[in-house]
C-alpha cells in the first residue's frame, strides 16, 4: 500500500462516564490494559489494539478519534494535556470527531 493509499488510525474512543475514577478502577480490574492518563475529569487507557478514554459529563463530549495527516486542514489544532493537539468537528449526524495531528504520541 502506498503512503497515499494508507489508511487513517483510530487512536481512541471517547465514553462519557459518572466518575473517571471508578471507572478506571472497573476496567482495570477486569481487563488487560494500562493508564496512560489520568485526572479527575478525564483517563485513557490503553488495550492492545485501541485506547479508550473516559470524559466527565460536563468537561468534554463522547467522541471518536483519529490521527489524520491533514488535521490542521480543518481549523486551528489545540494543545492538550497529553501531549496530543487536534481538533473537534462534527460528523452529519452531530457526533463529535476528534482529528489527531500525527506527531502527538500515540
Amino acid at each position: 500500500m502506498s503512503q497515499s493509499e494508507a489508511l487513517d488510525a483510530m487512536h481512541h474512543v471517547a465514553i462519557s462516564v459518572g466518575d473517571v475514577a471508578e471507572s478506571v478502577r472497573w476496567y482495570t480490574e477486569r481487563f488487560r490494559c494500562r493508564v496512560v492518563y489520568q485526572d479527575a475529569t478525564w483517563a485513557m487507557l490503553q488495550f492492545a489494539n485501541i485506547r479508550l478514554a473516559f470524559v466527565s459529563q460536563n468537561q468534554h463530549p463522547p467522541h471518536l478519534g483519529f490521527v489524520v495527516a491533514d488535521a490542521e486542514n480543518f481549523g486551528r489544532l489545540k494543545p492538550h494535556r497529553d501531549g496530543t493537539r487536534s481538533v473537534y468537528i462534527q460528523d452529519p449526524s452531530g457526533n463529535a470527531v476528534e482529528l489527531l495531528a500525527p506527531e502527538g504520541p500515540l
